[in-house]
């Protein structure tokens, strides 16, 4: 067996010739004469064919094989269009690396059996595919704040302070100490670090105890967020476009042979390139959904997943709801100048009826304005002193956001349920594999 192994994409490019390639048994089939085994590495797959003229002696061996063995298989590479990608690998010297016993996935599996085995179905190629994907969503993150000048900054997963809502954050038995929560956002943490960077972001996981069981919906997600000094409302919306073309332009660079595996129709994310964002008010939102959809919706309720959906519905771009209701957002929002019951967040919503994709907002900068704020949603200021220090020291307008990234790949692969945006979903009822 020869020392240099290439990948199944690499011997593909070469075309012809010896090669050698390792990986697992995808697929298996075969005769008294003939073994037909699709190998499948982490860059694609090819058609292995072993000729019992060639293996009589250790025929035993190749007639055992089965799906997901592991392999190093060398031999000759030719065209051939009647296999899976349009390549052939006549087998000449092959390695049994490890056995597997009957793989227990079949394509007859319900959902269920698939997310309890959810260890051995991330090898099908739906979630390789998705998985590539995922990959580059994190990288074109981090790329595009990196190219920004903002500076990445942690903050703790432990933390004492609520941020948007108690009921929806997991408690904590922290050396029998109370009120120690997982974090649901950063943001408490962040706000004090741009006194020292000024521009800061982070990828990192949050977690909310939501009683949720829609397909948009998990109690562990990864969060991409920011926050900036100095910035206007416009100017965090302007981030939040850009921030998604970017990944948008990423992903079709890189992945259009997994969005097709996916049946992804990714001409369907072009416009989102192509096409400034639409920007609309919370009161232009309820206007056109009762003009289009016959939709009355009191003022100052929050916006359902429903009606986001309609919403959308009309666009083939991302759309940026502005201006909420104060009483349906969190204490931190600034107030706008011009109507006090109003507060400068956003919410971007993804078309194809994903929903809402980033929350943002410019945040309220004045000490007394935001105690005060604290106070109307039942909450002692006290508890905040570490946080209401950054407005007793230097305050200066700023803003932030925070983006799904679940959500945003479920949008950009054209997915069913944000389940399978995740290696190992968390949800309401489900916390294992």
């Amino acid at each position: 067996m020869a020392n240099k192994f290439i990948s199944i994409k690499e011997a593909i490019e070469q075309g012809q010739g010896q090669v050698s390639i390792r990986g697992w048994v995808y697929r298996e089939r075969g005769s008294n004469k003939l073994k037909f085994i699709t190998l499948r590495d982490s860059t694609n797959v090819i058609q292995c064919v072993l000729d019992r003229g060639n293996f009589d002696s250790t025929w035993s061996e190749v007639d055992s094989i089965r799906m997901e063995t592991s392999m190093e298989l060398s031999g000759e590479i030719k065209k051939d269009e009647r296999a899976p990608t349009g390549y052939e690998l006549q087998v000449k010297e092959f390695k049994v690396v490890g056995k597997s016993e009957n793989f227990p996935i079949n394509k007859d599996q319900s959902v269920e059996f698939l997310a309890d085995n959810r260890h051995l179905w991330l090898r099908s190629r739906r979630m390789t595919s998705m998985l590539k994907i995922r990959s580059t969503v994190f990288a074109a993150i981090d790329e595009f704040f990196k190219g920004e000048g903002f500076y990445e900054y942690h903050s703790p997963i432990f933390q004492a302070v609520q941020c948007e809502g108690g009921s929806e954050l997991f408690s904590v038995n922290y050396f029998d100490k109370k009120d120690v929560f997982l974090a649901q956002t950063w943001q408490l943490y962040a706000e004090p670090a741009i006194f020292a960077l000024e521009k800061i972001y982070t990828i990192s996981p949050s977690f909310r105890a939501e009683k949720s069981k829609t397909s948009r919906h998990l109690t562990e997600y990864w969060h991409a967020e920011m926050e900036v000094a100095w910035a206007n409302f416009e100017e965090i919306q302007n981030y939040g476009e850009r921030l998604l073309k970017h990944i948008v332009k990423k992903v079709l660079d890189n992945n259009k042979p997994e969005l097709e595996l996916l049946e992804r129709d990714w001409k369907k994310l072009l416009p989102t390139l192509e096409k400034p964002f639409i920007r609309m008010t919370y009161t232009e939102a309820l206007k056109i959904l009762k003009d289009k959809f016959e939709m009355d919706i009191e003022w100052g309720k929050d916006l359902r997943t429903i009606e986001e959906e309609k919403l959308v519905s009309l666009y083939d771009v991302p759309v940026i709801c502005t201006y909420y209701p104060k009483k349906v957002k969190a204490f931190y929002m600034t107030e706008d100048q011009e109507n006090p019951e109003v507060v400068q967040g956003c919410d971007f919503l993804a078309p194809e009826g994903n929903g809402e994709i980033i929350g943002g907002s410019h945040r309220e900068h004045d000490l007394e304005k935001i105690k005060a704020r604290l106070r109307e949603q039942g909450e002692d200021p006290a508890q905040y002193e570490f946080y209401l220090d950054t407005r007793r020291y230097g305050s200066v307008p700023h803003g932030g956001f925070g983006l799904g990234v679940e959500r945003v790949i479920k949008w950009v692969c054209g997915l069913d349920n944000i389940k399978d945006a995740i290696p190992f979903p968390r949800t309401m009822e489900r916390y294992k594999p």
